[in-house]
């Protein structure tokens, strides 16, 4: 009798979980969606800048990720394969004009902290319970998502991955599938970009332990919503209109 092939369990790595959906494991895929489902979704919102248009592309890079899992190469992370898949879900939808104007998100938020000094910020600010902060927090947010709204597709991708996200440029690199030295250059464009639009709040803050010196929109907070509810069913792909564009294809575009 034949071997039957191993089940994926939640203490399976990620390229063990893909390998076992790929053999026909009919959970593997849905563990592995939900181990990353929180980093995916801030990333689809803040590149989007909207919740539909967020749900849409992340369902429409996982439903490809599910079709196409056997074409993974094992040439990068299976969280980075994921990532580039959705963030070229995003930018497809950004360039076909599907994406609404970005809406302030809401303030009940959960977010995550950012792993590189001098980003904008996703942690809570000094003094978040201060009324003046809150208020302060939320009028930031709208205009620095009112902003990135403005940058071409490109570099707002790169600037959510490097300087909201907190990922290091090696690996934003990798997502958006250009050499480092391109990231490094579409963020800089996008900063240069974002610097009027944003120095007004520079100094806004009043608090003696703010330091808004290394970045116009330090003092606001930049959070992630909570992820939609959707996740892959269990035995079959995501029930969303996809094409296979979205299998992990090198992002094109200019770096303008």
């Amino acid at each position: 009798m034949a071997d039957e092939p191993s089940v994926a369990t939640d203490r399976s790595g990620d390229a063990e979980l893909l390998a076992a959906h790929v053999a026909g494991d009919g959970d593997a895929f849905a563990t592995l969606f939900l181990r990353h489902r929180d980093r995916l979704w801030a990333v689809a919102l803040r590149t989007c800048g909207d919740r539909e248009d967020a749900a849409d592309a992340l369902q429409d890079g996982l439903t490809s990720a599910f079709r196409r899992a056997e074409s993974f190469r094992g040439d990068a992370a299976v969280s980075t394969w994921l990532h580039r898949i959705v963030v070229n879900a995003c930018l497809d939808r950004m360039r076909r004009g599907k994406v609404r104007l970005a809406e302030p998100l809401p303030d009940h938020l959960d977010g995550y902290a950012a792993r590189n000094d001098g980003t904008f910020t996703t942690r809570q600010p000094p003094g978040a319970d201060d009324p003046v902060d809150a208020v302060l927090s939320r009028e930031h947010r709208a205009t620095v998502l009112a902003a990135l709204e403005r940058l071409p597709p490109e570099q707002k991708a790169a600037l959510v991955l490097v300087d909201m996200e907190g990922y290091p440029v090696q690996e934003a690199a990798a997502i958006l599938g250009c050499a480092p030295g391109t990231v490094k250059s579409r963020c800089s464009r996008g900063r240069s970009r974002l610097v009027p639009a944003l120095e007004h709040l520079v100094g806004s803050r009043t608090r003696p332990d703010a330091d808004p010196s290394r970045n116009p929109a330090t003092g606001s907070s930049v959070q992630a919503d909570e992820p939609p509810v959707r996740q892959p069913a269990r035995h079959s792909p995501p029930q969303a209109k996809t094409s296979d564009e979205h299998s992990g294809k090198e992002v094109g575009g200019s770096d303008a």
